[in-house]
């Protein structure tokens, strides 16, 4: 049987990050969600790094990431309070030596329903981060429906979305710190908008590929600032057949998505995806493993 969709369920929330100013950036973070709530909003996403921004090599940076359980808590507690869903982008934790960056689904109980540590790392990312490495990735249930988890660079590998709904889940959310300074030089004097439309390409194919929504929010910039810089923006719910919905520009808002999920259901109707991975003696039931990799080698 199919869940019952609440239609206007998404509040895309494309804040900018102040980094050194953590507080300022929870309190934006919070009038946006209940910005959504008063809206009729079932869920409210908010960007990758949203708290701290990414500034690892700042001295301040990792005693702001050892504040994360105060921000877990104070989600929790708006979530029950306003009855809504809640993804705090992702909180960079401190745990020992090691520094985690996390996303969460919080239910409108304030119940965490789901953990995620980011597993595929950005170049940059690579020296201060612990990734989550051979940790399955792991669909849940939630008020919404079957949910994934999975953070910006995550994007780029499509057998995580396989891994996802391989379990069943319809809804892939994906909180990101993704700017049009993360291409190349040499890419960018090619195309300076390249990550741009690396975005608008990846976040439609991946709906088809799997049949199911992707719920991307990413950083903005400061609402009336009139430079773009670096900004990418592009937050948006995307599904098959129609592709973006609520895109947002470059800058600073939040965007109310109503989405009849059903539309899921016509395309796995149509495309069979799913249908197929679940078959007896589907063909790419395999793990591509290390050891296999060098066996072919040989």
């Amino acid at each position: 049987m199919s869940p019952h969709w609440p239609k206007k369920w998404e509040g895309l929330i494309q804040a900018p990050l102040d980094f050194d100013h953590i507080e300022a950036n929870h309190a934006s973070a919070v009038k946006y969600i209940r910005d959504a709530a008063a809206q009729g909003c079932h869920l409210a996403v908010l960007p990758e790094y949203h708290l701290t921004s990414w500034v690892p090599d700042s001295p301040e940076f990792i005693p702001l990431c050892a504040q994360y359980q105060k921000y877990i808590n104070s989600y929790s507690a708006l979530a029950a309070e306003l009855n809504i869903n809640i993804v705090p982008g992702t909180i960079v934790e401190k745990h020992d030596n090691d520094l985690l960056n996390i996303a969460y689904f919080i239910s409108s109980t304030g119940a965490i329903l789901g953990r995620y540590q980011k597993k595929n790392l950005w170049h940059p990312e690579r020296p201060h981060l612990t990734s989550s490495l051979h940790t399955p990735h792991t669909a849940f249930s939630t008020p919404i429906g079957k949910v994934g988890l999975l953070v910006c660079w995550d994007l780029a590998f499509p057998e995580a979305f396989r891994e996802l709904i391989a379990q069943g889940a319809k809804i892939i959310i994906i909180p990101t710190f993704w700017t049009l300074a993360d291409c190349s030089v040499e890419g960018r004097r090619r195309n300076p908008l390249a990550e741009e439309l690396f975005l608008e390409s990846m976040v439609v194919a991946r709906t088809f590929e799997n049949t199911c929504a992707v719920v991307f929010v990413n950083v903005g910039g400061e609402k009336g600032d009139g430079e773009r810089g670096s900004w990418a923006g592009g937050s948006q719910v995307a599904v098959p057949f129609v592709g973006a919905l609520g895109k947002l520009g470059w800058e600073e808002g939040m965007g109310v998505v109503d989405v009849d999920m059903e539309i899921l259901e016509e395309a796995e109707e149509n495309y069979k995806v799913r249908q197929d991975m679940a078959s007896e003696g589907w063909h790419y039931e395999y793990s591509l493993t290390r050891e296999q990799k060098t066996e072919g080698r040989s």
